[in-house]
């Protein structure tokens, strides 16, 4: 494990902030804590959604060991906007740019990033299963160089459609937007399949693995009569969630996500 990065991982459920987690996260790491010149964090996502927590300490609302951007802090921000296979490219240029530190927004963020250094410290906002996704050893122990925050919600999306169904009891198709490139999220559709035969409910998969499929896929969601939607999230349906709610709303579907139905 790289000296000085946390070994802790820290278990959230849907809808806690992460901010608190992700600064203590942060201060562990001694490049950002001791060092009097300016350190330069690196910021990777899937898409231009900025998570929350991290939004946070970007506009200044918190500082890090006494440091604030614009003075000791730079932040180099590389997004993929939807299309995951330029994540290892942008994971290069962050470390050839000599960053302190990777936030890596999501799994496929943190695996590109791993890929990339064995030596510049890793910290997830926030991710599905990191031992599943194999970015850590185990919770315990994580060894190499990847640490962070997960939010291990598998236990919860059988939860999510039985909501949706005490919601809508008449509707026996669920559409389900997801994307099929975040390893965590294959996990959470099979967990889906189990729940949805033992409630009697019909799946229609819809996949988004780019900004662009969203419309053709709400479409189809409308065209099969879909009586509700579930977003199982990521850093690209989040960046998504303004377009899902307009769009599903102006379909009258109703919609379930992070276990908030709406």
């Amino acid at each position: 494990m790289t000296p000085g990065l946390s070994r802790t991982w820290c278990r959230l459920s849907s809808g806690v902030p992460l901010t608190l987690a992700l600064c203590l996260t942060i201060l562990s790491v001694p490049a950002l804590a001791q060092q009097p010149s300016k350190a330069r964090i690196g910021y990777l996502t899937s898409s231009s959604y900025v998570h929350p927590a991290f939004a946070d300490l970007f506009f200044g609302r918190v500082s890090i060991a006494g440091g604030m951007w614009g003075g000791n802090l730079e932040l180099l921000s590389r997004s993929a906007a939807g299309s995951d296979d330029r994540l290892p490219s942008l994971a290069a240029e962050l470390v050839g740019a000599r960053v302190d530190i990777i936030v890596a927004d999501g799994t496929a963020a943190a695996l590109a990033a791993k890929a990339a250094t064995r030596t510049v410290p890793i910290v997830m906002a926030i991710s599905g299963d990191p031992v599943q996704a194999g970015l850590v050893a185990s919770l315990a122990r994580p060894d190499g160089n990847v640490t962070g925050v997960t939010s291990l919600s598998l236990e919860l999306v059988a939860k999510r459609l039985q909501l949706i169904k005490e919601v809508v009891p008449k509707a026996s198709r669920v559409g389900v937007l997801w994307n099929p490139a975040s390893p965590e999220k294959e996990l959470e559709w099979k967990e889906l399949r189990s729940a949805a035969s033992r409630l009697g409910v019909t799946l229609q998969s819809l996949e988004l693995r780019r900004p662009g499929d969203l419309a053709p896929r709400l479409d189809s969601a409308v065209n099969d009569r879909a009586g509700a939607l579930l977003l199982l999230d990521d850093s690209l349906t989040l960046s998504l969630a303004v377009d899902i709610t307009m769009r599903s709303t102006s379909v009258g579907c109703r919609r379930s996500t992070g276990g908030i139905g709406t």
